[in-house]
């Protein structure tokens, strides 16, 4: 076959919502500090004010930024960037400036927070023998040696007020390729005393369930949790007693999307991420969704021509050899093996076609598109002539390996 070159012009819909506007979504990893909050968006670092006005990117690199913590002053915040090639743990003034670079080893080192006495705490696989584990460490503001914390396997952390007590996961998430996970590496919250090292774990059902985001605000943790379904914030408070579940309480309500992110001010104010939006809350109130004003040039997301074979996913060849069907960044084209011009098959905008399958007679192309919100099947005739049915799927999700009998 020979070799082909395809170009198609790529827009997305106007009415995408996650277009640059006066009430963004997509943002993510959010924080929270004494003025300011900071969050992700379109892989960069920002910082607005609590109420969500006025806010500035801080960060233009091609390296993606994640995972931010404001010091306790709120002078500074920490995160990890791809920066070289590597996930490092950087420190960048709030109000903009220079990224410097705190840690320098070759495993990926995940921001989590500060400790007590005002370190770095981060987790990182750098001395384990298997991608399964995570160790949790802490590093001066202004670099050094690392030092790990007395805890075999750590992931995500905050510590109690007085520092007295830490609250970690000593397991990986698994809900991010198994929603809904229930075997033996569920996530769970384990709170341990900084001087006993002795252990009290959150109670879960009898079902398990997965706990996340431990984060100590006066003598409670407030944490997310999928005993209920999506995830959403819950609340433990330690009483030196054995917990029972009753002791766990809900705390957000969300039925649409799962809160994917929490954090804390070190006082009294929680910010979430859910639905692609923030909310911050303090304990005892209703959550209170902030609106992000971003105007940025967003280049992802202009009309322009994209071409070559990168884009090219999932493919099926004619039953006679004649053609082929390619899945070409969310569209359904065929191109002949000899002679011939290319085929789109769908040509829309805003719409995501994937997955074709040559029937066995040749004369029609199978796909799943998700126009209209969810995906469905689609059967188009190959030579981009006559009119296309449209079969609904059971349920909603995510389909592949589409296949005729």
């Amino acid at each position: 076959m020979r070799k082909f070159t395809l170009a198609l012009l790529a827009c997305l819909a106007a009415g995408l919502t996650a277009t640059a506007g006066d009430d963004v979504r997509l943002l993510s990893r959010p924080a929270i500090g004494p003025n300011k909050i900071a969050f992700v968006y379109g892989e960069d670092l920002w910082v607005a004010d609590r109420d969500g006005k006025n806010p500035k990117r801080l960060t233009t690199d091609a390296g993606v930024e994640s995972y931010p913590a404001f010091s306790k002053d709120g002078s500074f915040i920490a995160f990890s960037a791809m920066y070289d090639g590597n996930t490092d743990v950087y420190t960048i003034p709030s109000d903009g400036g220079t990224p410097t670079r705190i840690t320098f080893h070759p495993a990926a080192d995940t921001v989590r927070g500060f400790t007590p006495e005002g370190k770095i705490l981060f987790s990182s696989p750098r001395t384990v023998y298997s991608s399964r584990h995570s160790q949790l460490w802490a590093v001066d503001v202004k670099g050094g040696m690392p030092e790990q914390l007395p805890i075999p396997w750590g992931f995500e952390a905050s510590f109690s007020p007085d520092g007295k007590f830490i609250a970690y996961t000593p397991v990986r998430d698994a809900t991010a390729q198994w929603k809904n996970y229930r075997g033996g590496t569920h996530s769970r919250i384990w709170v341990m005393d900084a001087k006993t090292y002795e252990i009290v774990e959150i109670p879960q059902p009898k079902d398990r369930c997965n706990d996340l985001d431990p984060n100590w605000v006066g003598d409670t943790i407030y944490f997310r949790s999928d005993r209920g379904g999506e995830y959403n914030v819950f609340s433990f408070k330690p009483n030196g007693a054995k917990p029972t579940t009753d002791d766990v309480k809900p705390v957000t309500e969300f039925k649409d999307f799962p809160v994917l992110d929490i954090s804390y001010d070190g006082k009294d104010t929680l910010i979430l991420e859910q639905a692609g939006w923030l909310h911050t809350m303090k304990p005892g109130q209703t959550p209170t969704r902030l609106k992000v004003a971003i105007h940025a040039d967003s280049p992802e997301a202009r009309a322009r021509f994209a071409k070559g074979s990168k884009y090219a996913r999932d493919a099926s060849v004619s039953p006679s050899g004649a053609r082929v069907a390619v899945e070409f960044r969310g569209e359904i084209v065929t191109v002949p093996a000899d002679k011939g011009d290319p085929r789109n098959l769908t040509n829309t905008t805003g719409v995501h076609e994937r997955s074709p399958a040559w029937s066995p007679d040749g004369k029609t192309i199978a796909y799943f598109s998700d126009d209209g919100g969810e995906y469905h099947l689609v059967l188009a005739p190959q030579a981009g002539k006559g009119d296309s049915k449209k079969v609904k799927l059971s349920g909603s999700g995510f389909y592949y390996s589409l296949a005729w009998s």
